[in-house]
């Protein structure tokens, strides 16, 4: 038999009644086989079908670009690793518009925490409310409220007097600063102002809750509460950004079915609040990012409490992993390579932490981190040796201000990045 490209092979799609073709049935053959196997509902079955895209030609290279918006992330992924091998302009284009993950504000020294405020949030740029200008673009920027000491005027009252803004149901985005004079108040009554106000907010898609410089308070004194009222009160909330792990609780249960992004900034993580986190029900979750922090400051848990994320598949569309800050970045390297989760993220985030040059070897000699799109390794003890060596790697790879040992620190002069 010649060899037609067009003729159906072993998965092509039969439509019609259930005796062999041609007698009552139609053979779907070529791309129109792999096509209707792209909407089965079994995901290897889905995979299966784009590596048969590719001997199809441009019809099949509209397939697999067709395959970047699948419902599954790991086809997401399988389709974009095929796509990047090829040079068609089609595909050129296709790869530029495809983001699978939007955050790169993320990768700023520290989002504003040393001595500034944030200036972007949720890809908005951050602008400090005032009352007499109101809330001029409630869509583009994300509006920061902050306790004044002019005035004494609480955090709660100033949210008040934004609700009454004509803008306020088309807000998106919100940051909290400092809630009140001295470090001793945790966060409740900022949580609590923000259920209250969840009839107004319709439309709020970001909050980030602790915008505090260090002169405003050191992290490890930032007092948190339990968050998941705004889980609650907000079905339609994408980014929640917490800073500070004091108290920090999600009481369960939680299901969220919109969340995206979830962000705990801390210089001391407790294994309690880890475990909160792994019990949240979050189908929509893309980026994950914990700050770990030192023990001297709460920081208690360790790698075997991230088994339900790395090994668990927890959060099945997660694009985004960072463990960062951590005093334990060797032992996460040891248990991630050899986990189902760098099949499917873009980016793993280990920066600000401990890695040394036998941690970040057994990276470089794992063929897995080669699925990656990004590999932060920033802000830890690394060579310049052994940063050239990720050169060759078809991964764009973040390395720079690697630390000094300091043999007063932790785990052989070693120290995560943020503590006190």
């Amino acid at each position: 038999m010649t060899d037609n490209q067009n003729q159906p092979r072993d998965y092509d799609a039969v439509l019609g009644g259930q005796s062999p073709p041609p007698v009552d049935g139609v053979v779907l053959g070529g791309i129109e086989g792999v096509k209707r196997c792209l909407s089965n509902p079994v995901i290897t079955v889905r995979i299966a079908a784009l590596s048969e895209a590719l001997k199809y030609g441009d019809a099949g290279l509209d397939v697999l670009i067709q395959a970047l918006q699948d419902k599954s992330r790991l086809v997401q992924r399988f389709a974009y690793q095929l796509l990047k091998q090829k040079t068609e302009p089609q595909v050129k284009q296709a790869l530029q518009t495809y983001k699978p993950w939007n955050l790169e504000e993320r990768f700023n020294d520290y989002q504003g925490y040393k001595g500034n405020n944030v200036t972007q949030f949720a890809n908005r740029q951050v602008l400090e409310f005032d009352a007499n200008v109101g809330i001029v673009e409630p869509v583009n920027n994300a509006y920061a409220l902050r306790f004044e000491y002019e005035n004494h005027e609480n955090l709660p009252s100033k949210l008040s007097r934004l609700l009454q803004e004509p803008n306020a149901d088309k807000l998106e985005a919100l940051v909290f600063g400092l809630w009140s004079e001295g470090s001793q108040t945790d966060s409740s009554s900022i949580v609590q102002a923000l259920v209250d106000a969840k009839q107004r907010l319709t439309n709020l898609k970001a909050v980030f809750i602790g915008d505090l410089t260090s002169e405003d308070s050191e992290i490890s004194w930032i007092q948190q509460s339990d968050v998941s009222p705004i889980l609650q009160a907000y079905p339609k909330l994408e980014i929640l950004q917490i800073r500070g792990g004091d108290r920090l609780q999600f009481s369960p249960p939680i299901r969220h079915n919109h969340l995206k992004a979830l962000i705990v900034e801390t210089g001391g993580l407790s294994r309690d609040t880890v475990a909160q986190i792994c019990n949240m029900n979050l189908p929509a979750l893309e980026h994950l990012e914990l700050w770990f922090g030192s023990e001297d400051y709460g920081g208690d848990c360790w790698v075997e409490d991230l088994n339900p994320i790395i090994f668990a598949e927890k959060f099945p569309n997660l694009v985004y992993l960072g463990l960062r800050n951590s005093q334990f970045t060797d032992e996460i390297v040891s248990v991630i390579i050899g986990s189902p989760i760098l099949d499917y993220i873009s980016v793993l985030d280990l920066s600000m932490g401990t890695l040394t040059d036998a941690g970040a070897e057994e990276l470089l000699n794992s063929q897995a981190i080669n699925n990656l799109d990004i590999l932060n390794i920033s802000e830890n003890f690394l060579s310049q040796e052994m940063i050239e060596k990720f050169s060759g790697l078809d991964v764009r790879i973040l390395a720079n201000n690697q630390k000094e040992e300091d043999e007063d620190s932790y785990i052989d002069g070693r120290y995560c990045s943020v503590s006190e």
